[in-house]
């Protein structure tokens, strides 16, 4: 039976002349031994599925700045959507651990299709799930969790980034319903959406959360073109001329700051680990690529520099590892603090950055190629460094946990 999927696997390969997913994961302290049997089997379905179904496209898709639609259904099936929803409203009822692995995995292949996943976990549906009604999360996530609509997440202003409170986007009560008018940018999911969770200020400047639907009159989702990062993801805008958006879809549960702020906790905590599979994709290919590159008579990788970038590559990404475990453990259990989800956001992104670019040099001219994936790699995460926090910002939360002391007043 194996030999038999083998040949399959070989002969579609060959006929789209597709290069094959050799990919190894690197686990340098046996991490695999801190993990259930039930994670190992969530991660290696998401570690399969990336490398039938995601590997041999990405590039193309990339290259033609083209978020490929027929993945969502195998997204859905590894489940990569409310991985931590409850069973009953079709999520996969996993643990902490087991939703970061599935972001892992799914990085490891391309961070643009892993912020699709985590914009309909992390921003959609536990919004709706943590602060909304019964009739919201039944309405809604069972939608969502099978990939049959798509969300967005709209927070982010035109003049409003690491500002979050000083949004403009705003509601009124008209009686029957509310009408919303304003602007998001820099939207994941947003030009195919079906709804997006809107964060908008009410007539008293207290910030809610609305869920509006595609269709509703006034509403338009714009894509965002010329993109040099996240090419393979559909980014765009949200606007609003005076939409009415029906009273029942107001988040009844949470509002002010801080309910925008726990769903970024939540997205964030899924970057940490997906920027760990970015890291080793390309740790993966710069390891290998130094095992048959040859030059002056031997393989690069025998030189002495080329080792002390592979050496760092590792210790790097093991100590990523080992943050992301323990934030998961303490998320799961619910000590994790906000400021700690951010520590691990911003040290692993600047980590896998920092492979990133030191693989690109390992691989020379090759290393720009669309052969290879680590330049396009780079370039996602140069969004994934800024988005969801910057790294600046994020220095600043660890400072004031830290002293005490407000840099941001």
């Amino acid at each position: 039976m194996l030999g038999t999927i083998s040949y399959i696997n070989s002969l579609f390969l060959t006929q789209t002349k597709m290069k094959p997913d050799l990919f190894e994961a690197p686990d340098y302290y046996n991490l695999d031994e801190l993990l259930t049997e039930e994670h190992k089997l969530v991660r290696d379905a998401a570690r399969e599925w990336v490398k039938r179904d995601v590997s041999p496209i990405i590039e193309e898709y990339a290259q033609k700045a083209e978020f490929p639609k027929q993945i969502v259904k195998g997204l859905a099936d590894i489940g990569a959507f409310g991985p931590y929803i409850p069973v009953e409203y079709g999520g996969a009822g996993l643990d902490q651990i087991g939703y970061g692995l599935i972001m892992q995995e799914i990085e490891r292949g391309d961070s643009g299709v892993r912020s699709t996943a985590s914009v309909q976990s992390s921003l959609v549906m536990y919004p709706i799930w943590k602060y909304g009604n019964e009739a919201q999360r039944q309405k809604y996530l069972p939608k969502l969790a099978s990939g049959e609509w798509i969300g967005s997440f709209g927070l982010t202003e035109p003049d409003h980034g690491s500002n979050p409170s000083g949004m403009t986007t705003n509601f009124k009560d008209m009686g029957d319903h509310y009408l919303l008018n304003g602007a998001k940018m820099w939207i994941s999911n947003s030009p195919f959406c079906n709804i997006a969770v809107v964060w908008a200020k009410n007539e008293e400047g207290r910030i809610h959360g609305l869920i509006v639907e595609r269709g509703m009159e006034g509403f338009t989702t714009p894509e965002t073109h010329n993109k040099w990062s996240l090419r393979a993801s559909a980014t765009g805008e949200l606007i609003f001329d005076n939409v009415k958006v029906p009273k029942e879809n107001l988040l009844p549960n949470k509002s002010g700051l801080g309910a925008p702020l726990g769903c970024l906790d939540s997205a964030r905590f899924g970057i940490a680990w997906g920027a760990i599979g970015a890291a080793m994709d390309c740790y993966d290919t710069a390891l290998r690529y130094s095992k048959e590159r040859m030059q002056f008579g031997k393989p690069i990788g025998q030189f002495q520099l080329q080792q002390k970038k592979l050496a760092e590559m590792i210790t790097e990404i093991t100590k990523a590892q080992l943050l992301a475990w323990r934030l998961g453990v303490m998320r799961e259990n619910g000590t994790a603090t906000s400021a700690q989800i951010s520590m691990a956001k911003r040290n692993n992104v600047d980590m896998a950055l920092t492979i990133a670019r030191d693989a690109r040099q390992m691989l020379g001219g090759m290393g720009i190629s669309g052969e290879y994936s680590i330049m396009r790699h780079m370039m996602n995460l140069e969004s994934v460094v800024t988005y969801e926090g910057t790294h600046d910002i994020h220095l600043l939360i660890t400072g004031l946990d830290v002293t005490g002391l407000n840099a941001f007043k």
